[in-house]
């Protein structure tokens, strides 16, 4: 407080008689700073980006690096790559530690998904040193920490560099890209840079403190050099600035500063590059050169920190404004000798060397500190870490991602294209306990898939792990396994988005909505937006909430348009290339179905209602016209179909279905079929179908199907007639009519009965070879093709009456032997030779006795 007296009340009395007093006076403030200091810019959740911070600042300019065709469309997979090769090894039960060694199963699991990245954590060479520390530290199963590097050449207990070439050629023969981290702030403290380069580093003469002392043991593996670290690292006491490098060739001594961003403590198994150094620029600058030939794409770790504010704040701070790390603050520029020694941004360089030298390289900043709009729209990165994403998402503070979101629009629309977005980071808490496994992490999930920029998958986040993985982990530390219900849910429902990337990655068409409620206020807690792409439209909603959301999107909030140099708005119907007539036909992803709805429901403004952390995505856009739709519309009163062109067929051959359900009335009622076959073949003749056949084919036919004997034994009496009828009017008569016909016909009837198609689809390994066999599959593996597509078969779960309790699927076993039963009926009325029927006794008898087994458990029978 006194020195701030003095500064701020004599300073006229003081500056010319006591010249560089006011700047000691400052230096010891800073110094008082640095003693007091328990942290800095942390990791956290961020404030929210306004105009100034997406600028960047003093000496913003617009220059954006243009992306390869293939960049947009990247959506990237993390691995830690020791701890992903070692559950390889348990799920593949192979060893597997090699990046050769990884499974080509592997690799097309992870194409199929829709990745086209893939993040190997931890490939480089990494520091003897900093593995001895963790395992004197009482962590003996720990390898060197990821960031904590030798050399950049690839580690040879993964295979050096021929296994990585061989898995970047696998991969790629995927198009599956490998991504690298380039760690630019800092090597191990007995990296090769270390042992050759020493002025390249931050060091001093004489340790900053003198209560240091350096007399444990020497870490350095290379007998030309001593590194030890300060001697209060091991018991705990102290986290020291720098470590003690001694020369024994020269007999220099050097105590070179820690890795350090400001935070919390130096990285102990770290020595921090000079960036002042003209010399030590060029030398990162040729590593990135070479890891870009290897690698097409890079991500910087901690890359704001190398920033010319930030390498000034941290190591070289004015007078006045030290603090961020111990002892720098005597050791402080003026503004003009800072600009002298570094008078461009680092960053700015490394990209357009890197456009020049080895272009097509994606390059992927991990930034913070409000930096992030300054290292893609100025500094020239095409990617930059988005963390305001997981944090505000995580802790539902909505109101604040949506303003961000604003005011990126407002300012420059190209940054959002531009974000990583992630739900965890290896320095965070994992997905799913930031997220859970239900709507919230799914809703989440979505978004990241369908919003502009690069979404990034965590390790195990797909998987469903619970482990945070240290950057020094060889294997995983606790034994879990994979979720494979969240793993199939990612498969129905994230997967077919992350293919369809095209449409969501860029910004051109992207708008952001307000979802007014009834009472006219803002609902902050709802994420509305839309993007088109050649036409191709579509629209996410997802209420990041408990409770319920009721409200109407209908104009856009204000973006930048940058070629017209002025803010707009535009409705939802522009955004979603609609007109104001006739109606609108689109898909619900989630369900697959179809809906159907008057293009004014658009026009006028979009009526939404959604659940606790419900979402939706509505895709495959298109407008049709015709008076048939109103009719359509009535009769789905609102409701979604698998087909609307279906729907309007249904419509048109609506008697001839109407006509088909009178005949299996009439059949299951015991009556005459004949009459009504032939008023059947007459309203099918009036809608285009020919048939000719007599009555007494009509009796033969369906009297010799009634007669086969599999039919009286094995149907239940109330569905005997019905069901042969239906086959009878599908397979004589004419294949194309609908299965709705036969059900409204056991409808009428009071009657349930797995109809005609529903056999299909269970029978349909019966009798069919596999795309490109030569022969049959056994009967055994026929009734196992059959098992496993049931799990996806909604009709059959329905018939079989699959029900949910303590977490597990039931299954109702009266159902099943009722449907295997009508299974080896109908399969006996199309069964026209020996051969074949025995087949069947086999198939039927095989499908028996796999459910034997299983304790009614869904899961046991269809696996």
């Amino acid at each position: 407080g006194q020195l701030r007296y003095i500064r701020e009340n004599w300073a006229d009395l003081l500056g010319d008689r006591f010249p560089g007093l006011l700047e000691r006076i400052l230096r010891a403030t800073d110094v008082l700073v640095e003693e007091r200091k328990e942290g800095g810019l942390g990791f956290g959740p961020p404030p929210i980006l306004d105009a100034a911070a997406l600028a960047g600042g003093a000496g913003e300019y617009e220059r954006f690096s243009e992306d390869s065709s293939w960049m947009p469309q990247v959506v990237l997979l993390a691995k830690s790559t020791y701890v992903w090769l070692h559950q390889l090894s348990r799920d593949y039960g192979r060893d597997i530690h090699r990046l050769d060694q990884v499974p080509d199963e592997e690799l097309d699991r992870i194409a199929a998904a829709g990745f086209t990245g893939l993040w190997l954590i931890g490939l480089w060479e990494r520091s003897t040193a900093s593995r001895t520390i963790k395992h004197m530290r009482g962590d003996p199963d720990a390898v060197a920490s990821a960031y904590a590097l030798y050399d950049y050449v690839i580690a040879e207990d993964l295979g050096g560099e021929g296994a990585y070439e061989n898995l970047r050629n696998r991969a790629w023969d995927r198009g599956v890209r490998l991504a690298s981290d380039m760690v630019p702030n800092h090597v191990g403290i007995d990296g090769r840079w270390v042992i050759d380069h020493p002025h390249w580093f931050l060091s001093l003469d004489e340790p900053p403190y003198p209560g240091y002392s350096f007399t444990g043991v020497d870490l350095c593996p290379d007998d030309r050099v001593t590194v030890q670290i300060e001697d209060h690292y091991w018991d705990g006491t102290d986290a020291a600035v720098v470590f003690k490098r001694y020369d024994h060739q020269t007999g220099e001594t050097k105590y070179i500063y820690h890795g350090n961003d400001g935070t919390a403590m130096p990285w102990n198994d770290t020595a921090q590059l000079n960036y002042l150094d003209a010399e030590v620029r060029e030398g990162v600058i040729q590593t990135i050169l070479h890891v870009a030939r290897q690698f097409p794409i890079i991500r910087f770790d901690a890359a704001m920190t190398l920033a010319k504010r930030h390498i000034r704040r941290l190591w070289f701070p004015a007078p006045g404004e030290g603090g961020a790390i111990p002892s720098r603050s005597l050791h402080g520029l003026t503004g003009e000798e800072f600009e002298a020694a570094i008078p461009e941004e680092f960053w700015r360089e490394v990209v357009d060397r890197v456009a020049a030298e080895v272009p097509d390289t994606l390059l992927l900043a991990e930034a913070f500190w409000m930096m992030e709009g300054y290292f893609v729209r100025t500094l020239g990165m095409h990617r930059v870490y988005n963390s305001a994403f997981m944090h505000m998402l995580a802790q539902e503070t909505n109101s604040e991602y949506r303003q961000l979101m604003k005011n990126v629009l407002e300012f420059d629309p190209e940054i959002m294209k531009r974000f990583v977005n992630f739900m965890n980071n290896p320095d965070e808490e994992t997905a799913i306990a930031q997220f859970g496994k239900e709507g919230k992490y799914f809703g989440v999930a979505t978004v990241m898939a369908t919003l502009p920029g690069l979404p990034m998958f965590g390790h195990g986040q797909v998987e469903g792990y619970s482990e945070k993985y240290g950057m020094e982990f060889r294997r995983p530390r606790w034994d879990e396994y994979p979720d494979q219900w969240l793993v199939d849910r990612h498969r129905r429902e994230i997967y077919p988005l992350l293919h369809r990337r095209w449409q969501f990655a860029e910004v051109s068409g992207f708008l952001l909505y307000d979802l007014v409620a009834p009472e006219g206020h803002v609902n902050e807690d709802v994420y509305a937006y839309s993007n088109s792409v050649d036409e191709a439209a579509s629209l996410v909603l997802f209420h990041n909430k408990w409770g319920d959301a009721v409200g109407r999107i209908h104009h856009s909030l204000s973006y930048r348009d940058k070629g017209a140099g002025e803010m707009r708005s535009r409705t939802l119907a522009e955004g979603l290339g609609l007109g104001p007539d006739d109606w609108v036909v689109y898909r619900e992803h989630v369900s697959g179905l179809e809906y159907l709805r008057p293009a004014s429901d658009f026009t006028d403004g979009l009526e939404v209602r959604l659940g606790a952390f419900e979402y939706r995505v509505y895709l495959d856009f298109r407008q049709v016209s015709g008076p048939e739709y109103a009719k359509v519309a009535e009769r789905l009163g609102g409701a979604g179909a698998e087909s609307i062109d279906a729907e309007l067929e249904a419509l048109r051959l609506e008697p001839v279905r109407s006509a088909a359900a009178a005949v299996v009335s009439t059949a299951m009622e015991d009556e005459d079929i004949e009459e009504a076959v032939s008023g059947f073949i007459a309203v099918a003749g009036e809608h285009g179908f020919d048939v000719d056949l007599s009555s007494t084919e009509i009796e033969a036919a369906f009297g010799g199907l009634l007669d086969v004997p599999d039919v009286e034994t094995l149907l239940p009496e109330s569905w005997r007639r019905g069901v042969v009828a239906a086959v009878f009017l599908r397979d004589t008569i004419i294949p194309v009519v609908a299965d709705t016909a036969i059900q409204w016909g056991f409808e009428r009837s009071g009657e349930t009965a797995p109809f005609p198609d529903l056999l299909d689809v269970a029978m349909q390994p019966f009798d069919e070879r596999p795309e490109g066999a030569s022969r049959l599959p056994s009967v055994n593996q026929s009734v196992r093709l059959l098992l496993r597509g049931w799990s996806d078969e909604p009709g059959i779960r329905q018939v079989l009456g699959v029900n949910e309790h303590d977490g597990a699927d039931w299954f109702d076993r009266d159902r099943f032997h009722q449907l295997v039963s009508a299974m080896l009926a109908t399969g006996s009325l199309r069964s026209t030779t020996k051969r074949t029927r025995d087949r069947l006794t086999r198939f039927i008898t095989a499908l028996a006795t796999a459910e034997e087994d299983t304790d009614y458990r869904w899961d046991k029978l269809t696996t």
